[in-house]
This record gives structure tokens, C-alpha cells and sequence, in this order.
């Protein structure tokens, strides 16, 4: 379709251009949502932790009910393989996945001996550095472990982050903050969120509402590095409307500053720029 940008597909042990079909209409995937995947990003010539992004989505497929058939090793050969597929500079998104085929004996559940997987490269440009989102309250919430499968990146829990988007951008922002059920805001709808008061980064605690990002956790170890203190801890949405600083962690964006929180106009401030030079840094070394 002329409406995808350029994607190599491996699938059923070979590679495959453009938007290839992997599922049928009886496939447990598309039914009944038993899918999960990852996101790495290339980009100026590096692959930064696709070792962890190949390690988490194994460990999605086993919270799932799956079974982690391709070893770590393996989607990081398959990354690099199909990142040459594309011109040098050509920045792209990684997305290994993995999604059941057929149902178990009580047909809702998925049979974990039907497993299947792909890994998908395409085109998508990085955002510009330093161009700035803005923000504001969804009123939907995140789910706890005890509602949904929020201990793996799953394709199911993402329609609720896709309304609080729908419903935010009819409001004239860019993304949404999501409380969990305590009230306690627990990441945007596109990535996971920190704060800066007084020189001091704050993001809320892992609490198994949400996914701790890859990103995130890299991105904390480097300030921590760097002598800025990172707290994570609880966060009321009001702590964010008094922030300093705010801004992302994720794999799409990287590092990326929050200029508006709400009706509030915020600069992109030192913590943000030391914390993205830090990543970049990191990314190249």
C-alpha cells in the first residue's frame, strides 16, 4: 500500500518488502488480541539496547502465554540484517513481535505451541531535537496487573492509550498523562514521563500499572551517572503542572522536551539537555 513508508518483513524464515499479511481470520491474534512486540530504533549508524528491547519482548511472549521461540542472539542478527536493507542514514523503527495462531482446549486461551513471530524494519524519521509537545490530563486510566497483561508490551493494552490520545487531541494537545487507579500519574500514552524541580529529576515509581521503558531505565542510569539526582516516586499531576521541566523517555523520540503542560508554557530546560547529550552519548559509544 503507497500509504506505508518503505518496510522489510522476516517472516516464515526469509525477507519479505512492504506490508506483508500475517494474519488470517481465524488467527487467535486478530481475534481475541494475543500479540506482543518491542520497538528498537536505528539511527545515524547505531542500535542502541536492541539487546534489551530482543530480551523484553521474549519476556512479553511468556507473560502473554506464549512461548520465546527466536533467542536474543537472533533478533540481533535479524536487526542488522534488515537494517542494511535500507540506505545508511535512513533513520527506522525495529519491531520484533510475536502473536499466537491458533486457541488452547478453552478457545479464549491461546495454544502456546502456535507461536509465531516476524521482525519488522521501516522508515520513520526521529523527530526533530528539541521540538517540543504539549500535554494535558486524559481522564482514562492505566489498568493494574490484576485487569490486564501490564507486565508485557502488548498490542491489547494500546487502545486505551489510543483514545486518551483521540480524546486530548480533540482538546488541541499532542499527548496524554494517565493516572493509575490511585490517582497517580503513571506515563504519557506514548512514552513514559519525568519531571524537574529544582535541579532534581523525578519519575513516578514502576507500580506494574505501566512499562517501564527501556529507555527510561537507560536514561535514569546515565543521569545517575552524571551526578543528577533521579527520584521516582509517586506523582500527582499537580506536581507536573509546577514542574520546571518536563519531558519523555521513549523509543520513539528518545529524549524529547514537553514545552505546554496544560495552559502553561515551559522552555526546555538544562536537566532535559544533559539528559538527552547523555543519551546521544551513550547511543554512539
Amino acid at each position: 500500500m503507497s500509504n506505508w513508508s518503505q518496510t522489510w518483513t522476516f517472516l516464515d524464515g526469509e525477507w519479505q518488502e512492504g506490508n506483508v499479511a500475517i494474519m488470517g481470520v481465524r488467527t487467535h491474534a486478530a481475534w481475541l488480541g494475543t500479540s506482543v512486540f518491542d520497538g528498537a530504533r536505528y539511527f545515524e549508524g547505531v542500535m542502541p539496547d536492541i539487546d534489551l528491547h530482543a530480551a523484553r519482548v521474549n519476556r512479553s511472549a511468556v507473560a502473554m502465554g506464549l512461548k520465546a521461540v527466536v533467542p536474543v542472539e537472533q533478533w540481533i542478527e535479524l536487526a542488522w540484517q534488515g537494517a542494511k536493507k535500507f540506505a545508511p542514514e535512513t533513520a527506522l523503527y525495529i519491531r520484533p513481535m510475536y502473536w499466537a495462531e491458533s486457541p488452547g482446549a478453552r478457545t479464549v486461551d491461546a495454544d502456546p505451541d502456535s507461536t509465531r513471530w516476524c521482525l519488522s524494519l521501516y522508515e520513520a524519521p526521529m523527530p526533530e531535537p528539541g521540538r517540543g509537545t504539549s500535554i494535558t490530563l486524559s481522564p482514562f486510566r492505566r489498568p493494574t496487573i490484576e485487569c490486564a497483561v501490564t507486565d508485557a508490551k502488548a498490542g491489547a493494552l494500546y487502545p486505551n492509550n489510543g483514545r486518551a490520545l483521540v480524546e486530548a487531541h480533540k482538546r488541541g494537545f499532542d499527548n496524554a498523562a494517565l493516572c493509575d487507579f490511585l490517582g497517580n500519574v503513571a506515563e504519557l500514552a506514548t512514552a513514559n514521563v519525568f519531571m524537574v524541580k529544582d535541579g532534581v529529576a523525578f519519575t513516578p515509581a514502576i507500580n506494574g500499572t505501566f512499562l517501564a521503558g527501556v529507555t527510561r531505565l537507560r536514561s535514569i542510569g546515565l543521569m545517575r551517572e552524571a551526578g543528577i539526582e533521579v527520584r521516582e516516586m509517586a506523582l500527582k499531576w499537580d506536581d507536573f503542572k509546577g514542574a520546571d521541566e518536563v519531558f519523555t523517555t521513549g523509543n520513539y523520540s528518545k529524549v524529547a522536551p514537553i514545552t505546554r503542560v496544560e495552559d502553561r508554557d515551559l522552555q526546555p530546560g538544562p536537566v532535559f539537555r544533559k539528559a538527552r547529550e547523555l543519551y546521544w552519548d551513550f547511543a554512539h559509544g
